[in-house]
This record gives C-alpha cells, sequence and structure tokens, in this order.
C-alpha cells in the first residue's frame, strides 16, 4: 500500500469536494464530505457543521458522529457555544481546554459528557456573508496547528463558495431555496435513519452510511433516498 504525502492528501481533498460540484448536486453530500476530509486531513476527532436558513436560524446539517452532532444540538438549544459564537462574529473560535472554559455552561457539560477536551471552529464564509459554521473537535486538550487550522478555512470556504456559486448568487431566491432543501432534507434523513436503526438493528451512525452509500451507488440524493427508506419501499 503507497503512503501518500500531507500535500497529496490535501490535493485530493479538494479533488472530492470539486467532485461534488455537479448540475445539480446534493448540498448535504457536499458538506458530508467536508467533514469527512477534516476528519482525515487533521488532528481532529470528529467534526459537526451547522449551517443557517435564509431568515438566520442555524441547524445541524453534517456531522461525522452521533456525539459531535448532539454537541452540536445543544449549542442550538442553548443559543450559545463556540459555533454561535462563530457564526454571529464571522471569525475563528478556538478553546484549547473546554474543561477550563467559564462560560457556556451548557456546551461545556455537553462537549466533556461526549468525550470532547477541546474545539477549533471556522466560519463558512465568503467576504462578509457568513452562511454557517464548522466546528473541529479534538479529544486532546490543545490548540490546532496552524498549519491544520489553515487547510481548515480553506476547505470550508471552497464549501462555501460552492453553495454560494455564481450560478446562485445572480438569483438569491435560489441561494435561499437550495439553503432551506438542505435544511428540511436533514429531518427527512434523520427519519430515516431512525428507520433504518429500528428495523437492521444498527447504530444511528451506520444507519446514516448505508443510506449515503445507497444514494451514492444509485445515483440518487440523500433526500430521495430517505423518502424511500421512510415509505418503506427500501430496506437498508
Amino acid at each position: 500500500m503507497v503512503t501518500r504525502s500531507r500535500p497529496e492528501k490535501v490535493s485530493t481533498a479538494f479533488v472530492r469536494l470539486a467532485d461534488t460540484l455537479v448540475a445539480d448536486y446534493d448540498v448535504l453530500d457536499l458538506l458530508h464530505t467536508l467533514a469527512e476530509e477534516c476528519v482525515d486531513l487533521l488532528q481532529v476527532d470528529q467534526v459537526g457543521i451547522l449551517l443557517a436558513s435564509p431568515n438566520g436560524d442555524l441547524q445541524v446539517v453534517a456531522s461525522t458522529s452521533e456525539e459531535s452532532e448532539l454537541v452540536e444540538i445543544l449549542q442550538l438549544q442553548a443559543g450559545e457555544g463556540p459555533c454561535i459564537e462563530c457564526y454571529h462574529s464571522g471569525s475563528v473560535v478556538t478553546i484549547a481546554d473546554i474543561a477550563a472554559l467559564d462560560k457556556w455552561p451548557a456546551f461545556r457539560r455537553a462537549a466533556l459528557r461526549q468525550g470532547f477536551a477541546s474545539v477549533h471552529v471556522v466560519p463558512l464564509r465568503i467576504h462578509e456573508r457568513v452562511i454557517g459554521a464548522m466546528g473541529l473537535f479534538g479529544s486532546a486538550v490543545g490548540e490546532l496547528e496552524q498549519e491544520d487550522a489553515v487547510i481548515a478555512q480553506a476547505l470550508a470556504s471552497v464549501a462555501t463558495i460552492s453553495l454560494l456559486q455564481e450560478r446562485t448568487i445572480r438569483e438569491s431566491q435560489i441561494v435561499n431555496d437550495q439553503l432551506q432543501r438542505a435544511l428540511n432534507s436533514r429531518i427527512m434523513i434523520e427519519q430515516a435513519k431512525g428507520v433504518i436503526a429500528q428495523i437492521s438493528t444498527v447504530t444511528m451512525d451506520e444507519a446514516f452510511n448505508r443510506l449515503r452509500s445507497h444514494a451514492r451507488s444509485t445515483h440518487q440524493t440523500l433526500n430521495d433516498t430517505s423518502q424511500q427508506v421512510i415509505d418503506r419501499t427500501l430496506v437498508l
């Protein structure tokens, strides 16, 4: 097995993101690819991504585990936390030692309970427009290395540009519709994950892996595949 160099891995990550940008690309697949590449490339253990709806409400749209998703959800419920602050400020937020935090008690408790000791959050931002935030969670105390931080922001920026590419920027309503569809699809995907987990007696993470693998192998969107699972016309 040939071991790839760090530059080769970084290059491959950008190619993978670019490969998702087909005519009617799946926004959620793009964001899950972003999360997976960050875990593969950077010194982080899990990733969670928040995306804003047209009216500015944040929702969890992608995560690499149920643990990171739960922490993001609890931040939303509490209305505070590093990912919330990153979105509103448009700036990077780094917490090298979550246990030492003297603010955001709900986030602190949730993160520690799930085994996270540090977090580095980068905005999904292009120029002055911020559409979300990506939390990079670590199980060890310490700040993200500068090189990793730069790569994370670059990947997040590419994904942001993809979401706001030229054909949608010209028509702001299309941008809003696209973001809203992603948020609506997330609800359906969660329902489908629950159906798969219950019927096949697997974890929610494994349920999502099955859902995504089938969508890709059949060239369908996650939304369409989820609907089939919910309608019981597809068993995974």
